[in-house]
């Protein structure tokens, strides 16, 4: 376990052990697993084309991350070759639902360093807004008390 695991996994046991983002960090809380988890948003990946994807990582890390994301089942390894042993690598179900908030994430991101690298509407090239919306009631909830409860279903 690498020195950034080994504190977020000390963060996350500090945490309510019940915190979602808790729980969150603990599958996915680094720089290079969300990475990795983006780069498969497109469709499976070998490690190659992941080493070509995610410029700076090194392989040990690559394998250990993509290790990690299998444990937890965000990913699958789909053998393609027995000698040598290669795989493939595909989000599962659950590993493509992390999609959102990686817009949620890099959405923010572009909204602290430069516009130009901002979402946009196809249709009319303005930079897209996130809102949380309940479909039940028809309403955006952006401007809910502080104490309101959001839960994720």
């Amino acid at each position: 376990m690498s020195t950034r695991e080994a504190t977020i996994s000390l963060m996350a046991q500090r945490e309510d052990p019940l915190s979602p983002l808790a729980e969150a960090l603990a599958r996915v809380g680094d720089r290079w697993t969300l990475l990795v988890v983006e780069a498969l948003l497109d469709g499976p990946r070998r490690f190659n084309d992941l080493l070509d994807q995610l410029p700076g990582i090194a392989a040990n890390i690559l394998s250990e991350r993509l290790k990690r994301l299998e444990r937890e089942g965000l990913i699958v390894a789909r053998p393609y070759s027995d000698r040598p042993p290669r795989a493939a690598y595909q989000l599962t179900a659950e590993g493509g639902e992390l999609a959102g908030a990686l817009r949620l994430l890099a959405s923010w991101g572009a909204g602290h360093t430069d516009l130009a690298e901002a979402p946009r509407h196809s249709a009319c090239g303005t930079p897209i807004e996130v809102r949380w919306y309940c479909p039940t009631c028809d309403q955006l909830v952006d401007h809910e008390p502080q104490h309101a409860e959001v839960h994720s279903v």
